[in-house]
């Protein structure tokens, strides 16, 4: 195979370390930048400029904002007694659009994996620790998930916040069977959750 334009090979070699991109997607992505129009790609490489020049991070939430303190944790209409705990900024904005939720949020930004290098020190907890010091809290609401990760960083989380902070109820997302779906199609794991964490009628 002929050896790509060095400028050409170099946007494929930056593309494919995106996720989800491969060598040859990212080239497909690399000729499709190149069939547009010069000021359709400007205005992309504007857009990806200003992503690392005008977003921070939001001091009191750790989000992804375009002003500090972000528009939530602003809003007075908040509910400042409830803070909802997840493991990253998407995550946040599920939550947001499920429009469900009308307090406030801290996003972790990850979950506790010692094999990886995840520690207690990586993950904005000393963060949560403040928010926490602050005694507006009464519901720490943990939405980190289902996965072996989520469970023994809940449970770090949980322990600490009751040992230091007995004030703070701790709880979680309501986990279970989805609405519309058969009993005979669960899998065992959320069979268990769905009865662990079973609701009074």
């Amino acid at each position: 195979m002929r050896e790509l334009p060095q400028t050409l090979q170099s946007v494929v070699e930056q593309l494919a370390g995106l996720p989800g991109l491969g060598p040859k997607s990212a080239l497909r992505v690399a000729l499709t930048l190149l069939k547009w129009p010069k000021e359709r790609t400007s205005e992309l490489g504007r857009g990806i400029f200003e992503l690392r020049d005008k977003l921070c991070l939001c001091r009191s939430c750790a989000g992804i904002a375009d002003q500090d303190p972000c528009a939530i944790c602003s809003d007075p209409a908040r509910a400042a007694e409830q803070l909802c705990l997840v493991a990253e900024w998407d995550s946040m904005l599920l939550m947001e659009q499920s429009g469900g939720y009308r307090g406030k949020y801290l996003v972790l930004g990850g979950l506790l994996s010692p094999l990886d290098g995840i520690k207690p020190e990586t993950l904005e907890i000393a963060r949560l620790r403040e928010r926490l010091a602050e005694n507006h809290v009464r519901e720490l609401i943990l939405a980190l998930g289902t996965t072996l990760e989520s469970e023994s960083t809940g449970s770090y989380i949980k322990n600490f916040v009751e040992r230091d902070y007995p004030g703070v109820q701790v709880t979680r997302l309501a986990q279970g069977i989805p609405l519309g779906t058969d009993l005979k199609f669960i899998d065992k794991e959320t069979l268990r959750q769905s009865i662990t964490y079973r609701q009074t009628l």
